[in-house]
């Protein structure tokens, strides 16, 4: 259906039809298959089956058959033939379940994680879907909020380019003639990740400045990709609800970022700007939301009850209705839906592609990509077939994380399938359930752990304790599972550490006393596969943490890229009168971009073709790096710079490239990066966008906090 085609639907159209358009709401409405729809709000509505039938969209449907029959249903009784768009939450894959985002922001590979979501979609597609929930590029500083796990971390710079990769792997290049594509809906615009107290659903407040600076570019990366969709955000933005925020939305998203595609609220949202405090009712709340662009309501009611109304008084402009309701009937013609409303689905087709070998070899290779080697005293790989494998993750399925909704934990290789693939002496006891004590099979583990020299001891947090909903206070190991880690060193044994969790915890006492840890996050349907081919070496390990992990919660929010203060410590210095705590370093136990190999890397002779440079000229800054090891190794070679003197403060650093490199044993590879004026320029006081003359530093090395660096000039 053409551009003048749509016009001429819309002139058809009663107002009662385009208010159904704007209107989303969960499948057990439409069917009762769907009644096992996951929601992540109040599910209970009060609305009629009129309603329902001349809705726009459907919420977390999937599977061919479900949604071909909501579909053949919708059709009989739709006036003009208008089809649904079905939209669901595919955040880390569909049915084959990747690491979670997360963790597939510590592969620093965003042509990996595009291909990764590119199957996403592929399996997506085939079960009825047409539009994704993701990426969510919100920037987070804070472990404490339970969505950090959707995020690919703390850096605009990285999370800008998983935006790219996410978008691209669902939507391809054309989705009306690649039926196997979805529509990317970029979340949470905007700043949702900065949540005071790390807490979910609660108060941001930042300058434009910061919010422009840090958490805008990942927004932008992904718009400018192509994302067909955005998804408000709970939060506040300047005081006011995103979801009402008419500058956010009209002046930033719509006028400065040129965004033309469709606006959906999160979840309630639209309702929710009453106890926001306002909107005085539904009618107001409406108002607000359709005045500052809000194209689809999701599960709340506020356009279904008084949109009519308000645009019969004239308090509301028939032209704001019918321009949501034209970038709706767009969308649904950018995917074909007007040709054929099912895009090719069949149970047929969904069963050709659903979790296929191709599928399931792909997610083990990116979970092994994303795990991260956090300490190893030369413990790893392992040097013996004989391992006692303990702990409550030793041999759980709970390893998917908590949005893979579509996804079969029965289907999940444990860490213990994982290992037998490696060795028959193979020795497993629990130790301890996942938050409390079991003494009998802890005796167990103990007798197990005395009868080898290693230990593999299995970690971490289920996903009942991260994702939406599901902040914590304390971001620690539960107690019953440090008991293990404590008895385990104590008789003598060296122990191997492997995390499984969805977020960075508080891991001190762990890195005392675990000889190596492995952070394999929830890495997916293939995960316990990928991390015992780490253990026993034959994948070297080369994730490096998109994300800092704290020495304790009382240094939270902390993040690499901290602005420069008037009184920085002093390196080793106790001294009083300083920007410190009296009580914990200031530094992360573990930093951004951290992450160790089988192999060693040694970083020298960093050095700038030119030290002086004029806006339109460029430096190339290169490095030498030696593998001194017998292993081959893939290292993650990162760029910094630091502005010295701006107008205002600057971060001491910030990430400005990167390149993954393969180095064989004994082998040495020069790396080059080209420094140009425009990865030098700040959002100045005004937030004009531009860069000084003055002093810059460059560093070059293997994390944040491990560099080389030089110096160079910019001159007018």
């Amino acid at each position: 259906m053409e551009r003048y085609a749509i016009d001429v639907l819309l002139e058809k159209m009663t107002l009662d039809e385009k208010i159904g358009q704007l209107m989303q709401y969960a499948g057990a409405f439409y069917s009762e298959e769907a009644n096992d729809t996951p929601v992540t709000g109040p599910a209970e509505l009060p609305i009629n089956q009129h309603a329902v039938k001349k809705s726009g969209s459907v919420l977390g449907v999937a599977g061919a058959k479900k949604t071909i029959g909501i579909q053949k249903e919708h059709l009989k009784s739709n006036r003009l033939g208008i089809p649904l768009l079905f939209m669901a939450d595919v955040i880390n894959g569909f049915r084959t379940i990747f690491p979670i985002p997360l963790a597939l922001g510590s592969t620093w590979e965003p042509e990996l994680v595009q291909q990764a979501q590119s199957v996403a979609a592929k399996e997506a597609a085939s079960a009825g879907v047409h539009v994704c929930f993701a990426p969510m590029v919100d920037l987070v500083r804070d472990p404490r909020w339970g969505r950090v796990m959707e995020s690919t971390g703390e850096d605009s710079f990285l999370n800008s380019r998983f935006a790219e990769a996410t978008v691209k792997g669902f939507q391809g290049n054309d989705l009306r003639k690649e039926f196997d594509r979805v529509a990317a809906c970029v979340k949470h615009f905007a700043a949702y990740g900065a949540a005071e107290a790390g807490r979910d659903y609660n108060t941001v407040d930042m300058s434009e400045r910061e919010l422009r600076e840090q958490y805008l570019p990942a927004y932008k990366a992904a718009l400018d990709a192509g994302s067909e969709l955005v998804m408000t955000a709970f939060n506040t933005v300047d005081s006011v609800p995103a979801t009402g925020n008419k500058p956010l939305m009209r002046g930033i998203l719509r006028e400065e970022f040129g965004f033309e595609g469709v606006l959906i609220s999160d979840y309630g949202a639209v309702g929710e700007l009453i106890p926001h405090g306002v909107a005085e009712n539904e009618k107001e709340a409406a108002q607000k939301a359709i005045t500052a662009g809000v194209d689809i309501e999701m599960m709340s009611l506020c356009y279904e009850n008084d949109l009519k109304g308000l645009v019969e008084t004239g308090e509301v402009s028939i032209d704001l209705v019918d321009e949501a309701v034209l970038r709706i009937l767009q969308l649904k013609e950018k995917l074909g839906l007007f040709d054929d409303p099912y895009r090719g689905v069949s149970e047929g087709r969904e069963e050709q592609t659903l979790f296929t070998a191709e599928h399931r070899e792909l997610a083990r290779k990116t979970a092994e990509k994303s795990t991260v080697l956090l300490k190893n005293n030369g413990v790893l790989p392992l040097k013996t077939k004989k391992i006692a494998l303990i702990g409550p993750y030793g041999d759980n399925k709970d390893i998917l994380g908590e949005w893979s909704i579509f996804g079969k934990q029965e289907e999940a290789v444990t860490l213990k399938e994982g290992l037998a693939l490696h060795s028959e002496q193979i020795v497993y006891a629990a130790g301890a359930q996942m938050y409390e004590r079991d003494q009998e099979h802890f005796q167990e583990a103990m007798v197990l752990a005395k009868s080898v020299d290693t230990v593999v001891l299995a970690l971490g947090e289920g996903r009942d304790r991260s994702g939406e909903g599901r902040s914590r206070a304390n971001i620690t190991i539960e107690e019953c599972q440090l008991e293990l880690l404590r008895e385990l060193k104590a008789i003598g044994k060296k122990v191997v550490v492997v995390l499984f969790n969805a977020r960075p915890l508080d891991l001190t006492e762990v890195d005392q006393l675990a000889d190596a840890i492995l952070e394999a996050w929830h890495p997916g349907s293939e995960g316990g596969a990928a991390v015992a081919n780490i253990l026993f070496g034959s994948v070297v390990p080369s994730g490096k943490l998109s994300m800092s992990f704290p020495r304790t919660v009382g240094q939270l929010p902390l993040y690499y890229n901290s602005y420069s203060t008037g009184r920085p410590l002093p390196e080793n210095s106790d001294e009083r009168f300083f920007s410190r705590y009296i009580d914990v370093a200031n530094t992360p136990l573990y930093s951004f971009g951290h992450g160790l190999s089988y192999a060693s890397f040694q970083y020298e002779n960093l050095t700038l073709d030119k030290t002086e440079i004029q806006r339109h000229e460029s430096i190339n800054a290169s490095i030498t790096i030696t593998n001194t090891s017998h292993f081959d190794g893939e290292e993650t070679v990162q760029l910094y710079i630091q502005d010295i003197v701006g107008e205002v403060v600057r971060p001491v650093k910030e990430l400005k490239g990167f390149k993954k490199i393969i180095i064989e044993a004994n082998e040495s590879k020069t790396v080059s990066f080209t420094i140009t004026e425009d990865m030098l320029r700040y959002h100045h006081a005004d937030l004009s966008y531009t860069s000084d003359p003055g002093n810059f530093r460059v560093f070059i090395g293997t994390s944040s906090s491990n560099t080389e660096q030089a110096e160079f000039r910019l001159i007018k």
